[in-house]
Parts: structure tokens; C-alpha cells; sequence
């Protein structure tokens, strides 16, 4: 649980720097146009710190820390953010400088793809987790396998 708790925490931290940076670099090139660097303080913020503060919540509820597919979900989930949102970062900073589109190299947005594809397994580990986790609980809460108590009135 600690992990989920910590990554919050980080994500929450690395996105509100980003957002100084934001607003801060535009403010200081004088840039007034659209900048992928405005979406990636979002990102971090849900993708990072509300994702792994319901993370934490189902892991209360759940146990899904201390498996192998936890750590895989956290390892995969973490490397497809860290990736996305550099790229995000990379592409902003490029079109504050005065980079056009057709300008910048297309490592970048293939790079964020090889992210999400990261983000997207990430979220598959962790839902194949959470199913197992679910039935468990609806197993061992089923009412076909203990009589249910009754009440006089």
C-alpha cells in the first residue's frame, strides 16, 4: 500500500511543478498559443495522483499489493506515465521555442505511443488483478455456501 501511497504523492508533487513550469516558461517566452505543456500537469494529476489514490482505496479493500501482477501493473503504469509525459513535455517545450508541427521530430509522438501502449498494459495487469480479487470476495461472501441467519420478530 505504501507504494500506491508514495507514487500519489510524487505525481501529486511533479504535477504542480509542472504546472509552475507551465506557466512560468509561456510567461517568459511570451508564448500565448496551444502547448501540450498546459495538458501535462493534468496528466500527471490524474493519470498519476488520483489513479493511485483509488489504487491505494482498492488496495485497502482488496489486498492487491504484494502479488506479481501488483508489481507489474505498478512497474508498467509508472514507466508508460513517465514516458508519455516526457514526450508531452518535449513536444510543449519544442512549440514554445517556435517549432511547428512538421518540425518536430517523430520520435516524439512515436515515443508517447510506445507510453500509452505502456499505460494501456499497465491498466490491463491491473484490472485482471482486481477481477481476481473481486471473485475471491464474492466467493467467499456467497450465500449458497453458508445459510443465511434469520430474525424472530
Amino acid at each position: 500500500m505504501r507504494k500506491s501511497y508514495y507514487a500519489a504523492h510524487v505525481y501529486m508533487i511533479v504535477g504542480v511543478i509542472s504546472g509552475l513550469f507551465y506557466r512560468e516558461f509561456t510567461k517568459i517566452k511570451d508564448f500565448t498559443g496551444e502547448t501540450q505543456l498546459g495538458l501535462m500537469h493534468t496528466h500527471l494529476l490524474a493519470l498519476g495522483m488520483i489513479v493511485f489514490l483509488i489504487v491505494l482505496g482498492l488496495d485497502k479493500v482488496f489486498g492487491l499489493s504484494g502479488s506479481k501482477l501488483f508489481t507489474a501493473f505498478f512497474w508498467f503504469y509508472n514507466i508508460g506515465i513517465a514516458i508519455s509525459t516526457a514526450m508531452m513535455g518535449v513536444h510543449g517545450i519544442l512549440t514554445v521555442l517556435g517549432r511547428d508541427e512538421d518540425h518536430i521530430a517523430e520520435v516524439v509522438p512515436l515515443t508517447a505511443g510506445l507510453g500509452h501502449i505502456l499505460l494501456t498494459v499497465g491498466l490491463i495487469l491491473l484490472f485482471i488483478l482486481l477481477g481476481k480479487r473481486v471473485n475471491e470476495h464474492v466467493g467467499a461472501a456467497d450465500p449458497k455456501s453458508e445459510p443465511a441467519e434469520t430474525t424472530a420478530v
